[in-house]
């Protein structure tokens, strides 16, 4: 049996990619195995959102021929698409196939076996329209799963690059995803969550839909009893979304909005949409609809020009939102985005600063939140077991934080009511009890 072994960098949409890719050397009858096992194909999902992110794709790039000298070699996603031919340059690569056409990924591959010749199968991202329905039949696992509903982003902000690595936003037909969603429910699946590069574009190209009435319509399938949404942006969560959303019991009480910064002055050098008056009143819109709300979000520290009154405004910003969980990036220079030709790059020892104050600032949030939960009882999905003496069992609750309990393997899958017991290193410990809520 032919064996085929997968890497993947970067994001939860790259996860759901590479997954559909899997499925389709399966069908094929390959054997899938770990990547540093020896293979006839490997395939390199990437990352670019960094100069870090295509340093690192180099490196696992390299790393591929030597488990098998003779094997096939694949680069696919964002870094294959915005430098193909920097790709192209690396020694023993045969395949490069950017962010579409994934689909074809195994005949391509046979095809180079056959004739042994390379493939640069890259098209111009910006002249893709349709949605590239990667269908995924045998999903594994029984806990979360991710659906992708939405390709592209049409945002442009001056610091990422994904717009020209992904192209223009492309919606999935709402059929599709309904007969994933059918599909999750069959194998077990509780929790849903709504993935793409940018999901609060959903149906703009295709005509009078949108992000909410999937998640009406996604409500509908019997069987679900979750749905989440990946990172959205936060001018999308406007009173009429919530007045619709909070009366779908399915619907969690968690919002990841990307923030990015707490200063006006920063995200208009981002070339973000909003402004902070709008993010706060748009945070005070969930929360009265969805008191308990798990409010999280990024925030990106020392972007060019960055002074330490702007850092100062994103700290007291952050403190004024009470965010329940914040995560921090240092600014990381992409070439191709505009922000990297700015004037005023902030020092690497000053981002490292900014960066600690935050991250403590998080903690005590994180704490703050916590402790609000110590002797209630809340709901939780159990996902897998946690690293302590395998005698504990993970998972989440609704609005997002991650509740530790007692328990094995045997749980995976079951939602059970736990007493908060106590709040420890940004965790929730607790016990589970019989008696329903």
């Amino acid at each position: 049996m032919n064996r085929v072994a997968f890497y993947t960098l970067g994001c939860k949409v790259n996860l759901v990619e590479t997954e559909a890719m899997t499925e389709l050397f399966q069908k094929k009858g390959y054997e899938i195995v770990n990547f540093e096992e020896k293979a006839e194909m490997y395939i390199i999902n990437t990352c670019t959102v960094t100069n870090m992110s295509d340093r690192k794709s180099r490196q696992i790039i390299r790393r591929a021929k030597k488990h098998n000298k003779n094997s096939i070699v694949a680069v696919v996603g964002c870094y294959a698409q915005i430098a193909p031919e920097e790709v192209a340059k690396i020694e023993d690569v045969d395949l490069i196939i950017g962010t579409s056409d994934r689909n074809k990924i195994v005949e391509l591959c046979e095809k180079i076996k056959k004739e042994h010749i390379k493939i640069n199968a890259v098209k111009d991202i910006m002249k893709i329209e349709e949605f590239e329905e990667m269908m995924i039949e045998e999903i594994k696992g029984k806990t979360r799963a991710f659906i992708k509903i939405q390709e592209g982003c049409n945002q442009y902000c001056s610091y990422c690059i994904i717009p020209y690595t992904r192209g223009h936003i492309r919606s999935r037909k709402i059929e599709d995803i309904l007969n994933e969603v059918k599909r999750l429910v069959e194998h077990g699946f509780k929790e849903i969550v709504l993935t793409g590069i940018h999901i609060a574009s959903y149906g703009k190209d295709i005509g009078d839909i949108r992000l909410v009435d999937v998640i009406e319509k996604i409500h509908e399938v019997n069987g679900i009893e979750r749905i989440r949404l990946s990172s959205i942006e936060p001018t999308y969560v406007t009173e009429d979304f919530m007045k619709r959303v909070s009366k779908l019991p399915k619907m969690c009480d968690h919002f990841h909005l990307s923030l990015q910064s707490g200063s006006d002055t920063v995200l208009k050098r981002m070339n973000r949409k909003y402004t902070t008056d709008e993010f706060e009143k748009n945070a005070e819109i969930i929360r009265k609809y969805m008191p308990n709300v798990g409010l999280t979000t990024d925030i990106i520290v020392g972007f060019p020009g960055e002074t330490e009154e702007e850092f100062i405004e994103t700290y007291k910003f952050i403190e004024k939102i009470e965010f329940s969980r914040i995560h921090v990036f240092k600014y990381s220079p992409r070439t191709g985005t505009p922000a990297a030709g700015y004037e005023k790059q902030i020092d690497g020892n000053i981002k490292t600063d900014r960066s600690k104050r935050l991250i403590a600032l998080g903690d005590k949030l994180t704490k703050r939140n916590n402790e609000k939960y110590i002797g209630k009882k809340l709901k939780v999905l159990f996902e897998d077991e946690a690293n302590i003496n395998n005698e504990c069992i993970e998972g989440h609750t609704t609005n997002y934080m991650k509740v530790l309990s007692k328990g094995d393997k045997k749980l995976e899958g079951e939602i059970l009511p736990v007493i908060i017991e106590k709040s420890q290193k940004g965790n929730l410990i607790g016990k589970i009890t019989k008696k329903e809520m």
